[in-house]
């Protein structure tokens, strides 16, 4: 079974190609021309050449062009040269750290201040993860949460007409929805677990506040410890793995939350889009993560993370991708941006939007998004390398080949080698 560490990871599909174009800036006629190479294509790269379209007719000083880009690595390659070929990227936040610490991308804290630009609007979790070392590296045009997602049909068979608020809530919940015949489970009461932000609900951290890994806490040991007393343990790992591995395509009518094989997932705000176009009959509901009783300090805990624009340190044409950024960070591009995508704004101001109306349950993302009680993973140089170790360690607990406390400590003694 594939363990999800993060929204923005488990949405990693999307990657940035070869990068071409005009980095260096030409001239037609008397404006700048500069080079957006993204991540999106399909529909989503629609969405953004709409908006690159919108921003050349609004102005007649820049002409940005497009340019789908579907390779990571093409991408870093391009920004660790002398002279760039793109002017303005996207990616994860999760990247900011460790990009920022090699110096390949541009802080903006001089274009914020020149400009006066206002932060304020954004949510501050999604701000966490665009700084470095005291500066701004990046800003989050949309961001992701993680909730409990329920197939309503599934757990009213089962006696069940309120979806789990408390870990022994769920725990009963996933017992009872899980159904074994002859040996073998036909249907599972919770798969594709997200411990990273399991471990929120229960009271963890994944990092301290000095930057440094915590990945033994109590708070993330009880969550692994959660799925393994309620999902692998009880059913055996070998005849989960065995029911999970032929679980359809995630993004397809044959994904198994929606052909109720399974009763409850944790996922992101983007199966709202999906849902609605694979299974738009399916009777599902939207819910909190359960936290454990007693501890109502822990309820709306969530994992946020962010898709965010940058520029890179090579770039030829700073001021002009500058201007560029600030349109595409605005309400009404951010907004359509987001919609298109079903993701989740990064403005406060746009978090109670009726433009996500036609997205059935979307609701619930946004006003997760508002709780104290969101969590982002930090973005530092060795977030790569830890989110690595982790998910090595949880394929180890949910396989039952360690135990959570092993497993973590063995995360932990990795850590100490971190650069």
């Amino acid at each position: 079974m594939a363990v999800r560490l993060s929204a923005a990871i488990a949405a990693g599909a999307l990657t940035l190609a070869a990068c071409g174009g005009g980095g260096e800036g030409s001239a037609e006629g008397d404006k700048t021309t500069i080079t957006f190479s993204y991540l999106w294509t399909g529909k989503e790269g629609e969405a953004i050449e709409r908006l690159i379209q919108e921003f050349n007719a609004s102005q007649d000083e820049i002409v940005v062009k497009g340019v789908s880009n579907p390779d990571t690595q093409a991408q870093l390659a391009a920004m660790s040269s002398a002279k760039g070929t793109f002017d303005i990227s996207d990616n994860f936040g999760s990247t900011v750290g460790s990009w920022a610490d090699k110096g390949i991308i541009e802080p903006l804290d001089s274009f914020i201040e020149k400009d006066g630009y206002d932060l304020s609007d954004f949510v501050p979790q999604a701000m966490e993860q665009m700084r470095y070392d005291g500066k701004i590296y990046a800003l989050p045009i949309a961001m992701h949460s993680i909730q409990l997602l329920y197939n309503k049909d599934l757990l009213a068979e089962a006696g069940i007409t309120e979806p789990p608020t408390t870990t022994d809530e769920w725990a009963e919940a996933i017992k009872a929805t899980t159904v074994v015949d002859d040996g073998k489970i036909v249907q599972i009461g919770w798969a594709n677990p997200d411990l990273t932000t399991l471990a929120f609900a229960f009271g963890g951290r994944w990092y301290d506040e000095s930057g440094e890994p915590t990945p033994t806490e109590p708070g993330n040991v009880e969550a692994a410890q959660f799925y393994v007393d309620t999902v692998a343990k009880p059913y055996g790992a070998e005849n989960v793995q065995r029911f999970t591995s032929g679980f359809g395509e995630y993004a397809s009518p044959q994904n198994p939350f929606f052909q109720g094989k399974v009763a409850m997932v944790t996922d992101g705000e983007w199966m709202s889009a999906f849902i609605k176009q694979y299974a738009p009959d399916l009777n599902w509901g939207v819910a909190p993560i359960p936290h454990p009783p007693g501890r109502d300090d822990l309820a709306g805990t969530t994992q946020l993370s962010t898709s965010t624009l940058f520029i890179p340190r090579n770039s030829q044409n700073k001021e002009a991708a500058w201007e560029f950024m600030k349109f595409m960070l605005s309400k009404e591009p951010m907004l359509e941006f987001t919609h298109t995508l079903a993701n989740l704004p990064t403005r406060t101001s746009l978090l109670d939007s009726d433009r996500y109306d036609d997205l059935p349950n979307f609701d619930a993302w946004l006003q997760a998004a508002k709780s104290e009680n969101a969590k982002v993973l930090a973005s530092l140089p060795t977030t790569a390398e830890y989110v690595a170790d982790l998910e090595t360690a949880f394929d180890s607990i949910t396989r039952l080949k360690a135990t959570p406390e092993q497993a973590l400590a063995e995360v932990a003694r990795q850590a100490k080698n971190y650069g």
